[in-house]
């Protein structure tokens, strides 16, 4: 099968023929772009932004507004990582530092406003009252805590005329005494994004765990899944990850990551790779681009050393190994006072 770019290259340069009219002959290859349907969906497919191609004509509009060929178009131009949001200063602990937006660099001139747009968003809330808990499409959830009241909320700053959605105050454990960790995830299905809560529970006597996982619905919190497990010890601190119906959890100091199937109400494990242990600075879980499994990125000290590892079906696959002596001369050629923040975040 031709590649496109060869398939409309072939198509509008053919193969010259004598033409008594010379003004026709220099407008014909325009016409025949824009009197040929099946080539000008090709050719709306390669733009950056859609909406640019959307304004040429009616004609245009109409293929660009096909759900076929937005289909086509999302899967050939997955949405575009505009930056990232950080805590500055000297310290990584988010805890007092200023919340910044960096913008991934390069980007094309066109996203530009909405770069911008999104750099001066506010919050309305103090930098050192507020935690980012989860950012996915434009969506931007929030923690807030003002005196002894604690607020999650749902930001777009894209979209600066929309005001803040408000989360529903959270269900609470059921037994108190026991050890207790809870967190807000999300998910998207079908272009809708949607958000769980998850409530995990450490019973000491029994080594029960038991983990409930409730799902956002028209403005109230439902119970969507509930499972029970026993643990030979007691958890310090979890790091978890929602990948499609699973959530993966970690615990600090552990060689194992537990895995909880929410079709099945199960549980099930996964060693880690051999030699690493769960950091809860030092180690990072996160989900794969097409949700079949989960990234694990660690930093071994020693080696100085990242190593980026994929879990796929029963297997982990290291995907990449960053020399961080040579990523920091690289940065610190950018930026000096990359050197302390760095430092401090291996420690």
């Amino acid at each position: 099968m031709e590649d496109a770019s060869e398939e409309i290259s072939q198509r509008l340069r053919p193969e010259k023929k004598p033409c008594a009219d010379g003004e026709s002959q220099q407008h014909l290859p325009a016409s025949m772009v824009l009197d040929d349907d099946n080539l000008l969906i090709e050719i709306l497919s390669f733009p950056t932004t859609l909406v640019c191609a959307t304004l040429v004509c009616k004609r245009w509009l109409c293929h660009a507004s096909d759900p076929k060929f937005l289909s086509l178009f999302r899967k050939r131009h997955p949405p575009r990582v505009l930056g990232f949001y950080i805590y500055g200063g000297s310290a990584w602990i988010w805890l007092g530092a200023p919340l910044l937006f960096v913008p991934m660099q390069p980007q094309p001139p066109e996203l530009a406003p909405f770069i911008s747009r999104v750099a001066s968003h506010s919050f309305g809330a103090d930098n050192d009252r507020l935690c980012i808990m989860d950012c996915r499409n434009g969506s931007v959830l929030t923690r807030c805590r003002r005196g002894t009241i604690l607020t999650h909320g749902v930001h777009r700053p894209l979209c600066p005329q929309r005001d803040m959605d408000v989360i529903p105050p959270l269900p609470r454990a059921q037994y108190h005494g026991q050890q207790i960790f809870n967190t807000i995830l999300s998910k998207e299905e079908g272009g809708v994004l949607s958000y769980l809560y998850m409530l995990a529970e450490f019973f000491s006597k029994t080594k029960s765990f038991r983990v409930r996982v409730y799902m956002l619905q028209g403005g109230v919190w439902c119970m969507h899944a509930s499972a029970t497990t026993q643990l030979p010890r007691l958890l310090t601190s979890l790091a978890v990850v929602l990948v499609d119906d699973k959530i993966y959890m970690a615990d600090t100091f552990s060689d194992e990551i537990i895995v909880l199937d929410m079709t099945t109400s199960g549980f099930s494990t996964i060693l880690l790779p051999q030699g690493v242990n769960f950091h809860c600075v030092r180690t990072i879980m996160s989900r794969a681009g097409d949700a079949s499994g989960v990234y694990l990125t660690h930093i071994h000290v020693k080696e100085l050393q990242l190593c980026i590892w994929l879990h796929k079906g029963d297997n982990w696959l290291l995907v990449d190994t960053i020399c961080l002596h040579q990523m920091w001369d690289n940065l610190m050629m950018l930026d000096q006072t990359l050197r302390m923040s760095i430092l401090v975040l291996i420690v």
